[in-house]
């Protein structure tokens, strides 16, 4: 299963966080194709810099650099994610959702508002 992680995922994956399962961990941990979105990194930046998340300060490179495939946004996940009905607000969980769908990936999140979206899901 080629998998896509929501961001709270990868950062619950970092910290080695109780709250993400010891299946979803041996999972992130061994299989192949585990994808992270340009997005993600974008996103964690962002927060970053308006004071959303302080610590640690090289989050963003952490998270580029562990070891998770890249995908890259593409026009294509551009309009697929500016088409999606307004399910959810947030322009980052939306990208996900385009990229997930039209690379047929299955995102890893545990957001509640990603669900109501036709897009193959695994609970973190």
């Amino acid at each position: 299963m080629k998998l896509l992680l929501d961001t709270h995922v990868v950062i619950w994956w970092l910290a080695d966080d109780a709250t993400l399962s010891d299946e979803i961990k041996a999972r992130l941990d061994h299989e192949p194709d585990v994808f992270l979105s340009a997005a993600t990194v974008w996103e964690i930046a962002i927060k970053q810099a308006i004071g959303k998340l302080k610590e640690p300060a090289d989050l963003p490179e952490q998270i580029r650099d562990s070891g998770f495939r890249e995908l890259p946004i593409t026009s294509q996940h551009a309009l697929a994610a500016g088409r999606l009905p307004l399910i959810h607000r947030d322009p980052f969980d939306r990208m996900l959702v385009a990229q997930a769908q039209c690379e047929d990936l299955t995102l890893v999140t545990r957001d509640p508002e990603i669900r109501k979206y036709d897009v193959a899901l695994l609970q973190a």
